[in-house]
C-alpha cells in the first residue's frame, strides 16, 4: 500500500491514497481461486491489449451483448422495457426494469448503473447482479441504457443517469438506493453529487462494487505491481478513460477531489485481488473524514466485481446476503432522507 499522495495525470484529479484497511476474516473459496488463476492466463492478456480505439471497443460491445442474449433470466423476476421522453430535459429514459414476483413497497426501489469502463456492456450483461437485488430485497431496479463512450463522452451518461432517478421521483418512489458497479460505481457516485447540485431528494444509501474512482489510474497503475489482479489493466483502463473524458476534463469526474458531507449510508465492497482496492479505499476514507456512515468490505483474494459470478461462487453469494442486508437496513427507515451536499 502506498503511503504519499500520487499526482493525477489527468486534469483536476488528485486522488488520496488510504491508510491500510483491514480485510475481512475469511480465506477465499476453492472456487474464487481457480476462477482467478483461469482468467489472469486468459482474459488479463486480452484486456492489456485492448487499444483505446472507437472500432475495437464496438466490435466488443457486440460481441458481449451478443452473449449476454444468450443467458436465462432468473424465472423470479420479470423484464419490462422503459422508453420514456422527458419532455423537460429532451432526453429520453431507455432502461429496463426488473420487477421481483410477489408484493412488494411501491415507494422503494434501486437505480442500478451497469460497469463496463463507460464503454461497454448494457443492463441485460448485468442481470446476475440485479436480478438478484431484486429478488432478496423484494425490491424492482432500474437498470438505465445510459449513453457510452466514445460516441457520447462525459456527461452523456451521467445526464442519463440523472434524468433516470427523476423518473423514479415522478413516479413516488421516495425510498430509493443507488448502486454499481466498477464504472457504474463511478456514476452512482458522481449521481449522488449531482442530485445534491440539482437540490433533489437524496437517495437512502449507495452501493459501490468496485468502484472505478479514479480515471486518472495512478492508483490503479501503482498497485498494478504489487498485486496479481485475474483481469483489470490499468494501461488499457487509462486508454478507455481518455475516451470517457473527451478533450475537455470535467470536474465531476474527480471524485477524490470533491468535498462531501450529508451523505446517506454507503456500503463499498472490493475485491482483495484487484489493482482497483486502493482507490475505493481511498474514496471510503474520503466519506468517512466528511462523516458519512460507510461500511467498507474488504473480500481477500476476490477479482474486480466478483459479486456477478454469485450463482457460481460461494464468496460472491455472500457478498450478494451482505448487501441485501444492507439496502434493507436503509429502505427500513421511512423516514424521509435529508439532501446530500457537494461542494465541487
Amino acid at each position: 500500500m502506498l503511503e504519499d499522495e500520487v499526482t493525477s495525470a489527468l486534469p483536476g484529479m488528485t486522488p488520496r491514497v488510504p491508510r491500510p484497511t483491514p480485510v475481512l476474516e475469511r480465506d477465499p473459496s476453492v472456487q474464487s481461486r481457480i476462477m482467478g488463476g483461469a482468467l489472469r492466463f486468459t482474459l488479463r492478456p486480452l484486456m492489456h491489449r485492448i487499444p483505446g480505439r472507437p472500432l475495437p471497443i464496438r466490435a466488443a460491445r457486440a460481441a458481449i451483448d451478443r452473449a449476454a442474449a444468450l443467458l436465462p433470466t432468473d424465472r423470479r423476476v420479470r423484464v419490462e422495457r422503459v422508453r420514456d421522453p422527458q419532455l423537460r430535459s429532451g432526453l429520453v429514459v431507455k432502461a429496463e426494469w426488473v420487477i421481483p414476483d410477489g408484493d412488494h413497497a411501491d415507494d422503494a426501489a434501486v437505480l442500478y448503473l451497469h460497469g463496463g469502463g463507460y464503454v461497454v456492456c448494457s443492463p441485460q450483461t448485468h442481470r446476475s447482479l440485479t436480478t438478484r437485488i431484486a429478488v432478496d430485497n423484494a425490491m424492482p431496479v432500474l437498470v438505465p441504457h445510459y449513453r457510452l463512450a466514445p460516441e457520447h463522452p462525459f456527461p452523456a451518461a451521467l445526464e442519463d443517469a440523472l434524468e433516470s432517478y427523476r423518473w423514479l421521483l415522478a413516479r413516488g418512489f421516495t425510498r430509493i438506493v443507488l448502486a454499481g458497479d466498477s464504472a457504474g460505481g463511478h456514476l452512482a457516485a458522481s449521481l449522488a453529487a449531482e442530485i445534491s447540485r440539482h437540490e433533489l431528494p437524496s437517495p437512502v444509501g449507495m452501493v459501490l462494487y468496485s468502484p472505478w474512482v479514479d480515471l486518472s489510474c495512478e492508483l490503479s497503475l501503482a498497485e498494478d505491481a504489487l498485486v496479481r489482479d485475474p483481469y483489470i489493466s490499468p494501461r488499457s483502463a487509462l486508454r478507455v478513460a481518455r475516451l470517457v473524458t473527451g478533450q475537455k476534463m470535467d470536474p465531476r469526474l474527480a471524485l477524490l477531489s470533491l468535498e462531501w458531507s450529508e451523505l446517506p449510508p454507503v456500503l463499498i465492497q472490493l475485491g482483495g485481488a484487484e489493482v482497483l482496492r486502493p482507490e475505493g479505499e481511498a474514496f471510503a476514507e474520503l466519506l468517512m473524514a466528511a462523516g458519512a456512515p460507510v461500511e467498507l468490505q474488504v473480500w481477500p483474494g476476490q477479482m474486480h466485481v466478483f459479486q456477478l459470478l454469485n450463482k457460481l461462487l460461494p464468496d460472491a453469494d455472500e457478498a450478494m446476503r451482505e448487501t441485501s442486508a444492507f439496502i434493507r437496513a436503509v429502505v427500513g427507515d421511512r423516514q424521509q432522507p435529508t439532501n446530500l451536499t457537494v461542494v465541487a
